[in-house]
Formats: structure tokens, C-alpha cells, sequence
């Protein structure tokens, strides 16, 4: 399959790596297909491409490689998503944001993580109110 993408132009990609997301990304509700592509070769950070609007993508990572500790409640999606038992099936990404031209001033949303079910290749943003955690962590600490 390929897709027209206006960040890199035409990308082909097999079906089985779109992603759905019945409730798509917050503030993008009708968006409900998505692909994960690498940003470049050993690159700790990810493109989140929409594949229903090609201008639509985040820039997305791993919260454990800065947080080991993070951890996301999963209670409540378990119980709207029809995912049964998922094991290690489940993974995360929180969406980063970088300012235009002040990389070192860039943040990740730590209590709106993305998550994955690779069993189902469904995918569900969800967000923690009650969380420790902050929409705009820093992930370069300056002294």
C-alpha cells in the first residue's frame, strides 16, 4: 500500500502496520488510521503519520528510555477497548514537542501516552488527569 505524506512524500508500507485508533489522536477524532515510521537509523524518536491526512504526524518516543519508571493505568482503556488478555502485547509512546529551531527545549507529553496493542494493531491515546506526571517534561535538562 502506499500513502501520500506531505513530510516525506510517498511511502509504501504493508496494511498490516497501519495502526486503528478508534478515537484517534486528541484533538484529531475523525483521524483513525495511523503508521509508525522511523525518524532516521538508531534514532530514539518516531514519526506517528496519519495515514487519513497526510500533513498530520507527531513526533513520538519511548518514555522509558528517559523514565524508567513510567508507568501508565491502563484500568479504564482495558475496559473500553475490546482487548482481552494482552500480556506483553502492550506498548507505549508519549507524543514530543520541539520548539522550531530550540531542540534542547524540547518536551514530551508524559499524561497523554499512546497505546499500543500489537495483538490487535489498535492503538488508543488516552490521558491521566490524576497522574504525577506533566504534559510538557523536559527531555534535556539543562544545568
Amino acid at each position: 500500500m502506499k500513502i501520500e505524506t506531505t513530510r516525506f512524500g510517498t511511502v509504501s508500507l504493508e496494511e498490516e502496520k497501519i495502526l486503528g485508533m478508534p478515537f484517534g489522536m486528541l484533538g484529531f477524532p475523525d483521524k483513525n488510521r495511523f503508521v509508525i515510521l522511523q525518524h532516521k537509523e538508531g534514532s530514539p524518536f518516531y514519526w506517528y503519520q496519519s495515514v487519513d491526512d497526510p500533513a498530520l504526524a507527531f513526533v513520538i518516543t519511548s518514555p522509558l528510555l528517559f523514565m524508567p519508571d513510567y508507568e501508565v493505568d491502563t484500568k479504564n482503556v482495558l475496559m473500553e477497548m475490546p482487548w482481552d488478555k494482552i500480556g506483553d502485547a502492550l506498548e507505549f509512546y508519549v507524543v514530543v514537542n520541539i520548539p522550531k529551531g530550540l531542540p534542547e527545549k524540547m518536551t514530551a507529553n508524559l499524561i497523554g501516552p499512546i497505546l499500543i496493542n500489537n495483538k490487535t494493531r489498535q492503538a488508543v491515546q488516552i490521558v491521566m488527569p490524576d497522574s504525577p506526571y506533566t504534559h510538557n517534561h523536559p527531555l534535556i535538562i539543562q544545568d
